[in-house]
């Protein structure tokens, strides 16, 4: 059997090897310390070292062949200036690795790790790891001295104590494989934050997820997400900036906008900001939603209901991370993540001149598209678990269903008849009225039967309205969405139409009296109503509405 040869490889420690005269053989030199080892021949030491060092370098070598006659030294000669400059370093290394002609069938490579910068010491690991260098690590280490010091030590005690000790690092033991499972136990901990602890069952959205995870956590360019009304959005976004906030990507705060509420005059004071004296009314300067999530994320929701003036300051800020605000002639900076989330196709909008082609394009390089509902009817189940879990920490109290309430609930919720237009929101709402209607919080099947009854009719009144002449828009039915929520699914479609105009009338007025006398015009001039104000508090307060959450902001 052909044995194999021990050669080192490692760097000259311009520190750790230095001595002067006889002394020197009085230190732990841990390249001379190395090749000592009465259990560990070794055969050949190469030996690196920057050029200014090369009579250091011819000392230990002699001092080598002293303490192990059997050893061959090859000094090598690497152009590095800056011992700290890690690309100087890693380059010189590399080159060194790529040129060497490596012998694994007869060799055994030991690449010493003790020695060098610290610099030098990660690089050396590094093309360790990656089998530039195919070999194991090796450091090694002085012996303790006694406390009264090596005086009194015999002759063999003082050998063992210049030769110290050593440990070979083999990346391929298996007790690595424990760190590398500790990553994919980190791995698998972010996957579940972004599914909020739901096992989902869809193979393909937990691709996604997977991807999404990968993503969040290495990059810091814009995330947008896509999909319908409901499928959840807002909360993917919430949860993204979560993970990275724990794996401290950020550390700023998360700014949420809905862009489908701030477009008219206010938009651009409510993104970018104001000086005081801006424009009539600018009474105090505003920061805006930008400036506000510097080092943190900001989510603009509905991203592609925003004007063309929005976009193009947006995209400068997201391109120089600076702008300036309105009235304003210096500019201000915010260093934040953006994601973006619409249910709009941005490239069609982008071919009818409504959205910025070079917008869309910096915004598009991560793009999620979150299925709905409907897409995911084997996640059905855990998703009810999960809205029981949230339902009961909304209303203090534990809420159950029974078993034949829970088949006849899954039954309908998995069947083609099931549509699921609101997706996400009409679960979670489906799952809180039954729960507040169930006697001691455990939902029957009286309950389901109702509830499968409602969203039949809801779906079919929505689908109604779609086929009608007189169809809302799509940024129509999300602005009573985006306010109402799950309780915007229980509207009939005459009232949805009138709650969207009030909206839409809030959103642009001053303040409540001035959005009063716009809705009201006609009956003040007849005068049969004395108070605008209160009129339109009483209509908002019917939907559990107030002006601040209406309002444009």
């Amino acid at each position: 059997m052909r044995s194999v040869r021990n050669v080192v490889i490692g760097m000259l420690g311009t520190t750790l090897d230095t001595g002067k005269g006889p002394q020197r053989w009085e230190r732990w030199r841990p390249t001379v310390a190395i090749c000592s080892q009465e259990d560990l021949e070794i055969a050949r030491l190469e030996l690196l070292h920057p050029p200014k060092w090369a009579a250091l370098a011819e000392l230990v070598a002699a001092d080598v062949k002293q303490v192990s006659p059997e050893t061959e030294v090859r000094l090598h000669a690497l152009p590095v200036e800056d011992p700290w400059d890690l690309e100087q370093v890693y380059g010189a290394l590399h080159d060194f690795a790529r040129a060497y002609r490596f012998d694994v069938e007869r060799e055994r490579y030991l690449i010493h790790i003790t020695t060098g910068t610290h610099i030098a010491q990660i690089c050396m690991f590094l093309l360790a790891e990656s089998r530039h260098l195919p070999g194991d690590l090796v450091q090694t280490s002085p012996l303790r001295p006694p406390r009264d010091g090596p005086t009194g030590l015999s002759e063999t005690g003082a050998d063992k104590t210049r030769q110290g000790s050593y440990q070979i690092i083999d990346l391929d033991l298996a007790r690595y494989d424990r760190v590398a499972a500790r990553f994919a136990r980190e791995h698998a901990d972010a996957a579940t934050m972004l599914k909020a602890g739901i096992a989902t069952r869809s193979a393909s959205f937990n691709r996604m997820i997977d991807e999404l995870e990968q993503v969040a956590v290495a990059s810091r360019d814009p995330i947008l997400f896509l999909g319908a009304t409901g499928v959840g959005k807002s909360e993917m976004a919430r949860r993204v900036y979560e993970l990275k906030k724990a794996r401290r990507k950020l550390s700023g705060p998360m700014v949420e906008v809905n862009c489908a509420t701030i477009r008219g005059d206010g938009a651009m004071s409510a993104l970018f900001g104001h000086v005081k004296g801006a424009f009539t009314g600018a009474a105090n300067a505003r920061a805006g939603f930008l400036l506000q999530a510097d080092r943190g994320a900001l989510f603009l929701d509905e991203i592609g209901e925003l004007g063309a003036a929005e976009q193009a300051m947006l995209l400068r800020a997201l391109e120089e991370r600076r702008w300036p605000p309105l009235g304003a002639d210096t500019e201000v900076t915010s260093d934040f993540q953006l994601l973006a989330g619409t249910n709009r196709d941005l490239p069609a909008e982008v071919a009818a001149g409504r959205f910025r082609t070079d917008l869309l394009a910096r915004i598009d390089l991560w793009t999620f598209r979150l299925p709905g509902l409907a897409e995911r009817r084997e996640d059905l189940e855990p998703n009810l678990d999960h809205e029981l879990e949230r339902t009961s920490a909304a209303l203090g109290v534990r809420v159950t269903i029974a078993r034949e309430a829970r088949s006849a609930f899954l039954r309908f919720a998995m069947s083609d008849e099931a549509s699921w237009l609101g997706n996400f929101r009409d679960l979670g709402g489906a799952v809180k009225r039954m729960a507040t209607l169930a006697p001691g919080g455990r939902i029957t099947t009286a309950q389901v039967s109702a509830e499968t009854s409602r969203l039949r009719g809801a779906w079919s009144a929505r689908r109604a309205s779609s086929d009608s002449g007189v169809a809302l828009a799509g940024d129509e039915r999300d602005l009573v969405d985006a306010v109402l929520g799950a309780r915007a699914a229980q509207l009939d479609l005459f009232d949805r139409a009138q709650l969207e105009t009030v909206l839409r009338t809030c959103r642009g007025a001053r303040s409540l009296s001035d959005a009063g006398r716009r809705l009201f015009a006609v009956s003040r001039s007849q005068k049969t109503s004395s108070n605008d104000a209160d009129r339109l508090r009483k209509y908002l307060a019917r939907f559990d509405l107030s002006w601040d959450e209406v309002a444009a902001r």
